[in-house]
């Protein structure tokens, strides 16, 4: 639920998002922006059969290889796909925050340089 809320918020913050489509995706939540078409799909889900969980995101993007360079530390990664996240460890909030707001803008980002 964390997640989510961090998700909802950070998509708040940033002008042109607009309302987000919360849905099921392969029975995992997902989150789009279909008003805007501004980003891309970040899905929540259980990480293996651990309590761990990660955030998954469209793997034909760069979106996990620019996390990866920008927090090389601060999270755990899943090849091109996700972001590992410890059920027990103290989040980077403002990183993952800037994670999730790289993905909702995506597409609307994806020609500029970071």
């Amino acid at each position: 639920m964390a997640l989510r809320r961090l998700i909802f918020e950070t998509a708040a913050d940033i002008d042109g998002v607009g309302p987000l489509e919360e849905t099921l995706k392969w029975k995992q939540p997902s989150y789009l922006t279909v008003a805007s078409g501004s980003g891309s799909a970040i899905r929540i889900d259980r990480l293996g059969d651990t309590d761990d969980c990660a955030l998954y995101f469209n793997c034909q993007t760069n979106l996990v290889e620019t996390f990866r360079s920008l927090y090389p530390h601060e999270f755990g990664y899943g090849g091109n796909r996700s972001i590992h996240l410890p059920a027990d460890g103290d989040l980077s909030e403002p990183a993952l925050r800037h994670c999730i707001g790289l993905a909702l803008t995506y597409h609307r980002n994806k020609r500029k340089p970071l």
